[in-house]
């Protein structure tokens, strides 16, 4: 199988990785890719949200599966110019994409579908905001309603700090918090079948204790040995199957992944937000426990085969991973430093880097070119053990003026 996969951050470098480990592949190519893809795949320079480029690329390099990583080009409609041209592709069309897409599309098909999320007010005006503010109360909840590459949320207690949000973005969606611990569920689907992942849990916020900014996720883990017996069948009926008949009914035919975030509140899984992609870095822990070959299973969700893929079958133990982000991220990453170490990490029993927000220097070293720098993955037969040999290969690192969390799955591991 030939694959070309769109995008160059640490999601794709996680996916290509995959997608070299397989035997049924034979032939990598990203667009744009990035320098640590460029070991594992060729890349090409494009622009992935424009479908007629993407689908002469395609065609080119005779893909024979099309791996669509960010957001961008699924609602920009890549996937319907690849389709039509009779292109495998993993990833949703412009319609189904809206449930990424806009914030609001999600809660009107949720709420028609019966899935338990958060109440929630679309605004769009100053007094609105303060209607909404003033009807939940802080912690003060106030999205986007729009494609943000998963950056369009705050939450805080300030309301001047939601206020401010809610003015840059214009049209928002305002909901009510949700209590308990976050969790996400993965689910590939060709319309018809789901095949749930693994639960893995990320870590939004910057810094430590779940303090500072939200961020795109500062690290991750799976499995998520605390998760509620029966979790993933209970968000499977309740959440994902009404989800796709829902959109199916409408018009379209969801086809890919479908990111589920939840939170655990005390009256049960309750939906936070859904994507239209593989989620960074929750893909990263779970690719790397993925047993089963991914080649098959990704363009089986565009041919309409996954019902006969059965189950994924998973590596024991754990994963852990790290993002090593850029000083000033996320308001204004520094670029430009150069990064040493990356050999040294590598070189760890057990443990890998991925590239993010990297680029060539002069000097031929890598050099940061974005906020998440480097995702630094461990792995293990426990959590304990993955998060010690992540935190090794973390501290061989070095770029000036970095950061990242010390508490990546700390909690669970101790609990075991």
């Amino acid at each position: 199988m030939r694959a070309l996969v769109l995008g160059g951050g640490g999601r794709e470098h996680a996916i290509v990785r995959s997608l070299s480990l397989d035997p049924g592949v034979t032939d990598i190519h990203c667009a744009p890719g990035n320098p640590g893809i460029s070991e594992l795949a060729e890349n090409h320079v494009i622009n992935v949200t424009d479908g007629l480029a993407v689908t002469e690329l395609a065609a080119r390099i005779r893909a024979e599966l099309v791996v669509i990583g960010p957001e961008a080009p699924l609602v920009e409609g890549v996937a319907d110019a690849l389709r039509d041209r009779g292109i495998p592709v993993f990833g949703p069309d412009r319609e189904a994409a809206r449930l990424e897409g806009s914030k609001s599309f999600a809660k009107e098909v949720m709420e028609a579908a019966g899935v338990p999320t958060a109440r929630a007010r679309v605004c769009r005006s100053a007094g609105q905001v303060s209607e909404a503010l003033d009807e939940f109360g802080p912690p003060h909840v106030v999205k986007a309603d729009g494609p943000a590459a998963g950056k369009g949320v705050v939450v805080t207690e300030d309301r001047a700090t939601a206020e401010r949000h809610a003015r840059m973005c214009g049209r928002v969606v305002i909901e009510e918090f949700l209590d308990g611990p976050e969790v996400s569920l993965f689910v590939l689907t060709d319309g018809s079948h789901a095949l749930p992942l693994l639960p893995a849990q990320d870590f939004k916020r910057a810094y430590d204790g779940d303090q500072g900014p939200n961020t795109g996720g500062m690290g991750a883990y799976a499995p998520v040995p605390w998760a509620p017996a029966g979790l993933t069948d209970e968000v499977m009926e309740t959440v994902v199957r009404p989800t796709l008949m829902e959109t199916n009914r409408r018009g379209g035919r969801y086809q890919g992944l479908l990111y589920v975030g939840l939170a655990l509140t005390s009256k049960g899984p309750r939906v936070v937000e859904f994507n239209a992609r593989f989620g960074d870095p929750e893909a990263q822990v779970l690719l790397d426990r993925l047993a089963t070959p991914i080649g098959a299973v990704l363009q089986a969700t565009d041919t309409g085969d996954l019902g006969a893929i059965g189950s994924l079958n998973w590596k024991p133990g754990a994963a852990v991973t790290v993002v090593m982000a850029a000083e000033g991220y996320p308001a204004d990453p520094v670029k430009g430093d150069v990064i040493g170490g990356i050999g040294a990490a590598n070189a760890l029993e057990g443990a890998y880097v991925l590239h993010a927000g990297t680029a060539w220097s002069d000097t031929d070293d890598f050099k940061c070119n974005g906020g998440r720098v480097l995702s630094v993955v461990g792995t293990g037969a426990d959590l304990r053990q993955a998060r010690e040999r992540v935190y090794e290969a973390v501290s061989r690192i070095e770029i000036r003026g970095s950061f990242h969390r010390t508490d990546i799955a700390e909690r669970a591991a101790a609990e075991l």
